[in-house]
């Protein structure tokens, strides 16, 4: 990798730390512990130095941008995780020359539920839907003994049916995964089926109604509770708010 690229990952880091929040540090760390170094900077002050970057490289190459991402995610930092995922949502050009070494490279290390939101909804569901991965190989995920991974392949499917992901629907796969992973009661997978499933719930409700009945007994208590709420009224907690 060139000395540029190099330099503009550090400079991004800095970017990043100038907006270090010592107060966000201490609330993000309990709610989702991580071994990632957590900045405490907030989501549009992280979107903003995103915003600074995608301009910086208007016109470069979209090899390099994949590089620069890999640079900027092996900072450490949470922060610089999420800004690598989103500069390659971004830069789709770059996204499309992944292929499944690199998003399994990519996804290495995400040791928690916002790094792996993140991911999915960024990098993974994408490039699965545009065929760069296969089946298989988000079946493999589902079937892994990491709970992040598993988390991965359910929340991978949330880009094939949220329109404003990008997803037109795709309740056979989605299914699939889901059916993978429906006696899981890690609450981390758990809480990844309930938001795949609401998900497939704005372009095949009748599907995931038919769904919850037939597995009535062997889904998490939460997900037959979020999903069932979704379906009869359109919201996950009908209650709040």
């Amino acid at each position: 990798m060139s000395l540029d690229l190099r330099i503009r990952a550090l400079a991004l880091d800095r970017a990043l730390r100038e907006f270090t929040d010592p107060e966000r540090q201490r609330v993000t760390s309990r709610y989702f512990p991580t071994s990632l170094e957590i900045l405490g900077v907030s989501a549009p002050k992280i979107r903003k130095v995103l915003r600074a970057l995608l301009k910086d490289l208007k016109g470069t190459p979209p090899q390099e941008v994949v590089e620069l991402a890999w640079l900027i995610r092996e900072g450490g930092t949470h922060e610089g995780r999420q800004v690598a995922f989103e500069l390659l949502e971004n830069r789709t050009d770059a996204r499309a020359l992944l292929k499944t070494r690199d998003v399994v490279r990519l996804g290495k290390g995400n040791d928690n539920w916002a790094s792996v939101d993140s991911f999915c909804c960024s990098v993974s569901g994408p490039v699965w839907r545009e065929g760069q991965i296969s089946d298989k190989q988000v079946l493999s995920w589902a079937r892994s003994r990491n709970r992040w991974w598993r988390r991965t392949a359910l929340v991978s499917t949330v880009p094939l049916n949220m329109k404003s992901r990008g997803g037109t629907g795709d309740p056979d796969r989605t299914l699939m995964i889901c059916r993978t992973l429906i006696r899981d009661r890690d609450p981390m997978v758990a809480k990844g089926l309930s938001w795949a499933l609401r998900a497939l719930v704005s372009v095949e409700p009748e599907g995931v109604r038919v769904f919850l009945t037939e597995f009535e007994n062997e889904l998490p208590a939460l997900v037959r509770r979020e999903v069932g709420n979704k379906l009869n009224t359109g919201k996950k907690n009908p209650g709040r708010g």
